[in-house]
């Protein structure tokens, strides 16, 4: 039996094409869509196509759009073998990330992927992205089982787990990167995958979809000059639970005992601080310097490798799915729940 792959249009630049008249861009309808990629019909595996209605521009995607997307997923598991999403770049890492927390034990390939200019334009980006994202998420390995299944962001040649991306350029067709972790696989004239660096679910696995999201968390990024007022403010939102703490290089901050009584002082009052390093390559070491002596008496957490993305994603899930578990929250922040962080 041939695989079949669910392709679930979100919305995005390439989903886009040139209104005629108008020479404006708008959401592409399915007929048209498949018009620009007759290849479908081709393939060796089915390829059926679902499109939101109204599309998402990507810069608008919400939370409750993630959950649509995994209950989607969910709704056809049983019917495909893998998906692959259609999502605008500038916040995919953002939704693919979420995914990967709200899809518990996944078994399928989940493939976000987009592109830099519209599917309808000449030089566009978008048919090889879309076509090496199907073929990927309908191949299987020599046992019959996926060959990658877990949550991924498919660009240009490269195949990442999506809880590693950061996207990286606004021009380049190289939009997304991994700094912290290895591609999954590499495609040119053929693709090579990297099983070594894939994650594989347990053979008894059985896809839990968690839905319950809570988006009072911020991010509070350190500079220099940064003022107790700015500090304050962002610590005392009303009902804020949990802070992505930006820090420099190994997880450094100003060594003021303002910041660091103000940090306690949050943390004392149950919102999770998290410290995250502003490079994009490297890990979190608290405590390696004095600077970030504070930040470990303050009650700050370690976020080691993780990327913004992720650890904003993976914080709004874990508060949802555990409201007044304070302390599973913070376990759980500090593990690797589907490869997202490496820890030290």
């Amino acid at each position: 039996m041939r695989a079949k792959v669910l392709l679930i249009m979100t919305g995005g630049t390439i989903s886009m094409v040139q209104d005629p008249q108008t020479g404006s861009l708008r959401p592409a309808s399915l007929d048209t869509f498949k018009h620009f990629v007759p290849e479908f019909s081709q393939a060796p595996f089915g390829v059926e196509l679902l499109a939101f209605n109204p599309m998402i521009d990507s810069s608008d995607v919400h939370p409750s759009d993630w959950v649509k997307m995994a209950q989607t997923i969910e709704q056809h598991y049983d019917e495909y073998d893998g998906f692959v999403i259609l999502h605008g770049t500038d916040t995919m890492s953002y939704s693919a990330s979420a995914l990967s927390f709200m899809l518990e034990d996944l078994t399928k390939p989940v493939i976000f992927t987009g592109s830099q200019l519209p599917i309808g334009v000449l030089r566009s980006d978008a048919r090889e992205n879309l076509q090496s994202a199907i073929e990927i998420a309908a191949v299987k390995n020599e046992n019959g089982q996926p060959m990658v299944p877990e949550v991924s962001i498919y660009f240009e040649d490269r195949l990442f787990r999506a809880n590693r991306t950061t996207k990286r350029n606004a021009e380049h067709f190289s939009a997304f990167n991994s700094y912290n972790y290895p591609p999954l696989a590499k495609v040119g004239v053929h693709i090579t995958y990297q099983p070594s660096f894939i994650h594989y679910p347990a053979a008894d696995a059985t896809l839990k979809v968690h839905t319950q999201m809570d988006g009072r968390v911020a991010v509070l990024k350190l500079f220099p000059g940064i003022t107790e007022p700015v500090v304050k403010a962002i610590l005392n939102t009303p009902d804020l639970r949990g802070v992505v703490l930006e820090t420099y290089g190994a997880g450094n901050a100003p060594s003021c005992e303002w910041l660091y009584e103000s940090l306690a002082q949050a943390i004392k009052a149950g919102i999770i601080i998290v410290n995250k390093t502003q490079c994009n390559t490297g890990s979190v070491q608290m405590g390696l310097y004095d600077v970030s002596r504070n930040l470990l008496k303050a009650g700050v957490l370690s976020g080691y490798d993780i990327t913004t993305e992720a650890l904003l994603t993976k914080m709004m899930c874990l508060l949802g799915e555990y409201p007044n578990d304070t302390p599973k929250v913070v376990e759980l922040l500090q593990q690797p729940l589907c490869g997202e962080l490496t820890k030290n």
